[in-house]
């Protein structure tokens, strides 16, 4: 059942207190405390271990109990506000609902009798994570600040890198009972207007009881639910928002969670970072180039070996062939089970990895990978072959800088593996055939997820297979319909 909780608030500071005594009754960390402010009563609510305490009683109660005696101006209950109290963060709420959100969130609700309206008080003040550098976005050269579980450190962040006064920052609540808070960030003028819409609309729709974290909302507000690809960037380095802000995209942030969602995203910003801009552009582009490349070799090179040695061997060199079949003499799998084997043991290895404790995980990486693949070559398992050919596949799969897109890639892999084991070379044609096909297909908030590789605006391809220099980026990218479209007059 629904908890309804009632929006009128009694002139009686003791009747509303006794009525939130009742609400959240059984909770020892929430304070429920009654004072006199001179001749009216008055009481205040607040979380133990969410609320600044040192605040409370230097700038509240001491005003409101011990000064008071030296106020003449307060003669009424609305002058206290204005004479006596000393914070410089504070409201009122007209609904008695809203106030017992705010005190659930960390502030502080207070009642003076007389006053039909509460007061909130921003107390918020708990165990925080300082700033660090992102563990999973590291650079050579560029900032090493990092966003943490707490969004009003996140949203300062963004905002330090944006001075403009049409930086706009609009928050919310997402989930009916974890009440999570969530903002909305863009540049006014830059911004996509249609987009921003779709984006606030979908939000809006959210009707689920708690967002724990931002991949809760990524998760409710994609295009397609059951693509592989992720459809929004999300980052723990507030530069990369920022960057994405100046180009008209919309940043959303989750209280509680250090990733950020950018929307809307397209296929080639996965394969950018933050070193790409801060490099001189000739060796920026150079890696550019090997990143595509390795992912190409990371999707097909599997594939196209179990494709060659069950099918079509003819096209291999006759030197090759021989050293292949020296190297699978006693191996009793095809080469397609040999594929699996490797590839299913690298894919737990890799799932051990990360879920181990840094120190622990990279020992168990190493070991494990020596272990498995010479345990494998000796057992007769596998050829040394098979060994070389994963290896080079974990290798290039990590030049993508994106995890959410590495683990799309390994499923596509597995596809493609089994394809090529079906009919051979035609197989990996097809695969990849409905796999350009699903990308074409695929939107981001009316985006397509491929631009600017199916933009006919050839300007666009400044910033994709290779990086032009920062004197080039003239205009801002025209498949993104922004406001102002140059940012480099």
């Amino acid at each position: 059942m629904k908890e309804q909780i009632r929006d009128n608030i009694s002139l009686s500071a003791e009747e509303n207190l006794e009525y939130i005594e009742e609400l959240l009754k059984d909770n020892s960390d929430i304070i429920f405390r009654k004072f006199n402010i001179g001749k009216w009563k008055a009481s205040i609510v607040y979380i133990d271990g969410m609320a600044d305490k040192i605040l409370l009683n230097e700038y509240v109660l001491e005003p409101l109990m011990i000064t008071y005696s030296s106020i003449n101006d307060v003669t009424k209950p609305q002058d206290i506000r204005d004479n006596l109290l000393t914070v410089t963060d504070m409201r009122e709420v007209k609904k008695l609902s809203e106030g017992v959100n705010a005190a659930l969130s960390g502030d502080t609700l207070m009642f003076i009798d007389g006053l039909n309206i509460a007061y909130v008080i921003a107390t918020r003040y708990w165990p925080v994570r300082g700033v660090s550098e992102p563990s999973g976005e590291t650079v050579i050269r560029g900032a090493r600040d990092g966003f943490t579980e707490t969004i009003r450190f996140n949203t300062a962040l963004v905002r330090r890198r944006i001075r403009d006064t049409r930086f706009k920052e609009e928050r919310g609540v997402v989930g009916k009972r974890s009440k999570t808070d969530i903002a909305i960030m863009y540049i006014d003028d830059i911004v996509n207007k249609d987009i921003l819409k779709e984006v606030k609309d979908r939000i809006d729709n959210i009707n689920i009881d708690a967002v724990l974290d931002s991949a809760y909302v990524e998760q409710l507000i994609e295009d397609n639910k059951m693509s592989l690809f992720p459809q929004l960037q999300t980052t723990e380095r507030p530069d990369v928002v920022a960057s994405a802000l100046y180009e008209g995209r919309v940043a959303i942030l989750v209280d509680n969670s250090p990733f950020a969602i950018i929307a809307p995203a397209t296929l080639p910003a996965f394969f950018q970072t933050p070193d790409d801009y801060n490099q001189r552009w000739i060796n920026s582009s150079l890696v550019r180039i090997l990143r595509f490349v390795g992912i190409v070799i990371s999707l097909i090179l599997p594939a196209l070996y179990v494709a060659v040695t069950s099918y079509h061997t003819s096209i291999i060199p006759t030197k090759l062939a021989y050293s292949i079949a020296a190297s699978r003499e006693g191996v009793p799998f095809p080469a397609f089970i040999e594929a699996i084997i490797m590839e299913f043991s690298f894919a737990m290895l890799m799932e051990a990895v990360v879920r181990l404790p840094k120190p622990i995980g990279a020992t168990i990486g190493i070991v494990g990978g020596l272990i498995i693949g010479q345990a494998a070559v000796s057992a007769g398992i596998v050829s040394p072959i098979m060994i070389m050919i994963v290896s080079w596949t974990a290798i290039t799969t990590f030049v993508t800088p994106n995890y959410e897109v590495v683990s799309a890639l390994r499923m596509v892999r597995f596809l493609l593996i089994i394809a090529s084991a079906i009919i051979g070379l035609y197989g990996i044609i097809l695969g990849l055939t409905v796999l350009i096909i699903h990308l074409v297909k695929l939107e981001s908030f009316g985006v397509p997820y491929l631009s600017p590789i199916v933009n006919p605006n050839t300007r666009d391809f400044k910033d994709m297979f290779i990086r032009a220099p920062i004197s080039k980026f003239k205009d801002r990218p025209r498949f993104m319909g922004t406001g102002d479209k140059i940012r480099n007059e």
